[in-house]
């Protein structure tokens, strides 16, 4: 066959992702706080996209998308069930990734035979009760590296020892630990590494007892030695932490040449020791946990299903300026910006729109296949995966998973990511039903605390217990979940309990 160029057609069915539709992927699978981000980003970008304000003036908007969205929040309850009853929800499915189109007619989420009803919650992201009372403001302590500067400059005086423990608190973590290398000090100050530590042992005598360690047994150390209680002995035991953690009290005993009695003192004043005395100082605050949907109980039955309206950006098209500056613009190249802004402005609020009603969905299906868990805690837990939720409101697996990643639901017993409620089956001994595992570990946590010294339950017992309740699973199972619960075994529990008896 000869080779020449030549021209040839061909047919190939292919999906193409377009920019739009690998927004709407990215916005699914965004937190709260990402999301926020992603929309201020936006807003600096496109001039045509701006934030709703309360005193706005309705001429000047189209409240279209997420908009239209956030004005359901302010209808009157009865309103805005009796339009979720009657299915006038407007709910364009965001079954993105494995439809070829995003703007396929999907059913209305109804109330589900009365025992569930649907809206998002405007306002304060609580109920009104204690259990949802967080502080609106917190105060900030003064942070380790200052409370250590103030004591550099009143126990050193020279000022090279000053320059040196300068450079020791920049390396102290908010443990108190010292993480940094002495030598990279030495040079970066001019001077010896015998200096560098000489400064070092007296700035650990620097409150609080055990700051500037560079190990667990060392910072233990120095605290002991702050309360005059590191003798030979002690020191003895501080060497063998992996015993202490274990209560190996005769290996220890062997290690120290000391009785159990003293050693179990000794262990006991370990223990009351704090491991990272840089954490009473202040840090950087954590973020407190926002969730994306909240439930609580109806009075008369059933579950209330509301979106957290505080986490859903309210973006708007101001489309009167739209309108003024097209009319201005000469050029082609300026009326295909401001074509392409506008196509782009209309586009992330409607998958606003379609995230906001994606996750309202998904959520309620949950707690209708959760309502056992919700209503009797962790023991009624269901087996539950994707596809049970993907089928019952029509997605593709890959949707809700996008949907449940780094979302949270606040419920009657507590927040909980969505992916908690996801979680593999065992069967029974009949094999006719499942159990999730979730509440098998919750079954086997509960046996464990409520062991005696005299009864400790081996996991072969275990076995036997779960089931004569119509549990099977295996040894090794019952082992990696106590593993992964940081449960010892059934030999340290047996030394544990009896040390404390």
């Amino acid at each position: 066959m000869a080779i020449t160029p030549r021209l040839e057609l061909r047919q190939a069915q292919t999906l193409v992702m377009t920019p739009q539709l690998q927004q709407a992927i990215k916005l699914l699978q965004l937190s709260n706080l990402e999301l926020a981000d992603y929309v201020e980003g936006e807003l600096e970008q496109n001039p045509l996209l701006e934030k709703r304000e309360a005193e706005r003036n309705p001429a000047d908007e189209v409240p279209t998308g997420s908009d239209a969205f956030t004005e359901k929040t302010h209808e009157s309850t009865t309103a805005l069930d009796t339009i979720v009853r009657e299915g006038k929800v407007d709910e364009t499915p965001l079954d993105v990734g494995m439809r070829e189109a995003m703007n396929a007619d999907e059913p209305a989420v109804g109330d589900n035979g009365g025992d569930m009803f649907l809206r998002t919650k405007s306002g304060r992201s609580d109920f009104d009760s204690e259990e949802f009372d967080f502080e609106q403001s917190t105060s900030k302590d003064e942070s380790l590296q200052d409370h250590l500067r103030s004591q550099l400059g009143l126990d050193i005086g020279d000022v090279v020892d000053r320059v040196i423990g300068v450079q020791l608190i920049d390396l102290v973590n908010e443990a108190g630990y010292l993480v940094g290398d002495l030598e990279a000090v030495a040079d970066a100050v001019g001077t010896t590494v015998e200096r560098v530590e000489a400064t070092l042992g007296r700035m650990q005598r620097f409150d609080p007892a055990g700051v500037f360690a560079r190990t667990l047994a060392e910072c233990l150390a120095l605290q002991l030695k702050e309360q005059n209680r590191l003798d030979p002995a002690m020191q003895a035991v501080l060497a063998r932490l992996d015993l202490v953690a274990r209560n190996d009290v005769p290996a220890l005993c062997k290690a120290s040449g000391q009785g159990s009695e003293d050693v179990l003192d000794m262990i006991s004043e370990i223990k009351a020791l704090n491991p990272k005395p840089g954490l009473a100082f202040g840090t950087d605050l954590a973020q407190t946990v926002v969730p994306d949907v909240f439930v609580r109980a109806r009075p008369m039955g059933g579950w209330l299903i509301e979106l957290n309206a505080d986490t859903l950006p309210s973006v708007l098209v101001n489309t009167r300026y739209y309108a003024r500056i097209s009319a201005t613009a000469k050029a082609d190249g300026d009326k295909a910006y401001l074509s392409e802004r506008l196509s782009s402005a209309n586009w992330l609020v409607k998958s606003l729109d379609q995230r906001a009603n994606t996750i309202l969905k998904v959520a309620t299906e949950i707690v209708a296949q959760q309502e056992g868990f919700l209503a009797h805690g962790v023991s009624r837990l269901r087996p539950l995966n994707l596809r049970d939720i993907a089928t019952v409101i029509d997605m593709h697996e890959s949707t809700v998973s996008r949907v449940t990643a780094n979302k949270h639901i606040s419920t009657p017993r507590g927040i909980y990511p969505m992916k908690y409620f996801f979680t593999s089956a065992i069967a029974t001994v009949d094999g006719a039903s499942t159990h999730s595992a979730e509440s098998v570990r919750a079954r086997i946590k509960t046996l464990i605390e409520r062991e005696t010294p005299d009864q400790i339950l081996s996991d072969d017992r275990i076995v036997e217990i779960l089931r004569g309740a119509d549990i099977d699973i295996a040894r090794r199972t019952i082992a990696k979940y106590r593993e992964a619960m940081r449960i010892p075994s059934s030999v340290d529990r047996r030394r544990l309990k009896k040390q404390v008896a």
